[in-house]
């Protein structure tokens, strides 16, 4: 109060002691020296570049706030697929673009007919144009860099479109966008500048014509798009804070049977390798907690370069998912691969995800031999006694079903809800470790 009472006080000192005395420039007012050591606030421009808050009813400034970095998006959670835009096929976007451009009605008060019919012409063209334009860019704003997504989404783009086709395809429909932009331009720069109403109605329909070739030539692009967001839209979504049971295993195994006894997944259930086509998603409910089950395609004895895309989706499941494994094994020689390959592929697996919480299941049991005899090879080596071992009972502590016969169906229900409540546990953890690191 003290700065406006001296404020108030200088109206009433002569303008020529006023002037005469001397001002320092300071933060953008003036500070005024006198004999009383009183302050005199002058207002100017300056005070407009101070922000300042109100706090117990004086004025505080604040330091000025940074922008922020729009070069760095955030990287996306899982459901990137489920916020896809909607895309129209390309036929229909033209044609509802023409219709919308045809409505648009030449400016009010132009008396000449040559004059009124090439602004008509123009705005039509510039319509058109924008009508189909303006989605594109949506389009192309709105699908997300896959280098901004999950890495999870990211393997299933890769592997469920194949390596860069993503990417090529939003390409395409930007170069689609530029080259509507530029001949719509053209053309309604074209029909702006006709002599008569004849060669205005010509300009017209010639750039219309010219942008619906485009779209015919081009317009694939945009069909494409569509197709792939009708296929990752479909791809089932994963909650990262729900604990999840991946079932593993070579392909025949048994697995996609035991998520339909176990969840309320319905995969497909045949007798030939590589049933599973992509990632099969259920649901567990223990005691009112929800819990995801997912089938996956089976994996074969092979280095990572030689397996296909679908042994590689289960890799990333894997990899990108904090799940549980329930590894299923087949040693009656029903599924088409060996109790010996079974056994290298579960040995790579079991090395390469050992953090994994861990449950192994022996499938079809009604198959095997009500009393094993474990073999002992001749040579005695450690790793063919584990491989003997193997092919007679599975690995130490596996569970034995069988969906047929409804053998140990109980035992493993009961185990599978132990496993989840301990990844449940895990997935807890780290998410209190993470707030921790981050506050």
């Amino acid at each position: 109060m003290s700065g406006a009472f001296s404020l108030l006080e200088s109206w009433q000192i002569p303008w020529t002691i006023f002037f005469s005395r001397t001002f320092q420039f300071s933060r953008g007012f003036y500070e005024m020296q006198s004999s009383t050591k009183r302050q005199t606030l002058c207002f100017c421009r300056n005070m407009q570049t101070v922000t300042c808050e109100v706090v117990n009813a004086s004025y505080v400034p604040t330091p000025e706030t940074k922008p922020k970095d729009k070069s760095s998006p955030k990287v996306e959670t899982i459901g990137a697929f489920q916020k896809l835009p909607m895309v129209m096929p390309s036929i229909d976007m033209f044609h509802s673009a023409l219709r919308k451009a045809k409505r648009t009605l030449p400016t009010k008060g132009i008396a000449n007919i040559a004059k009124r019919e090439r602004n008509r012409g123009a705005k039509q063209l510039d319509a058109l144009m924008k009508e189909l334009a303006v989605p594109l860019r949506g389009y192309i704003e709105n699908f997300p860099k896959r280098m901004y997504l999950h890495p999870y989404e990211q393997s299933l783009i890769e592997l469920t479109l194949g390596d860069g086709n993503y990417e090529k395809i939003l390409k395409k429909v930007d170069a689609l966008r530029r080259k509507v932009v530029s001949v719509g331009k053209e053309h309604a720069s074209l029909c702006a500048k006709s002599l008569s109403k004849k060669e205005a109605e010509k300009r017209l329909t010639e750039g219309s014509e010219k942008l619906q070739e485009i779209f015919k030539c081009e317009g694939k692009a945009v069909d494409d798009l569509l197709s792939i967001a009708k296929t990752l839209r479909a791809m089932p979504t994963v909650d990262l804070e729900m604990p999840t049971l991946c079932l593993v295993g070579a392909p025949n195994v048994g697995k996609s049977s035991l998520v339909r006894m176990l969840s309320t997944g319905k995969p497909e259930v045949c007798n030939y390798p590589f049933t599973t086509r992509g990632i099969l998603m259920g649901h567990i409910t223990i005691n009112f907690q929800h819990f995801q089950v997912t089938d996956t395609p089976g994996l074969l004895k092979r280095s990572d370069e030689d397996r296909n895309n679908l042994e590689k989706l289960t890799l990333a499941v894997l990899s990108h998912l904090p799940t549980a494994i329930l590894y299923v094994h087949d040693l009656s020689g029903e599924c088409g691969i060996s109790p010996s390959e079974q056994f290298m592929i579960y040995k790579e697996i079991r090395e390469r995800f050992e953090n994994h919480l861990w449950l192994d299941v022996v499938s079809k049991c009604d198959l095997l031999q009500e009393s094993p005899v474990v073999f002992i090879t001749e040579d005695g080596e450690a790793d063919h006694l584990e491989l003997a071992k193997y092919r007679k009972i599975g690995p130490k502590g596996a569970i034995r079903v069988s969906i047929k016969s409804e053998e140990g169906l109980n035992e493993l229900t009961n185990k599978v809800h132990e496993l989840l409540m301990a990844q449940m546990g895990r997935i807890r953890s780290k998410k209190i470790q993470d707030n921790i690191e981050v506050a």
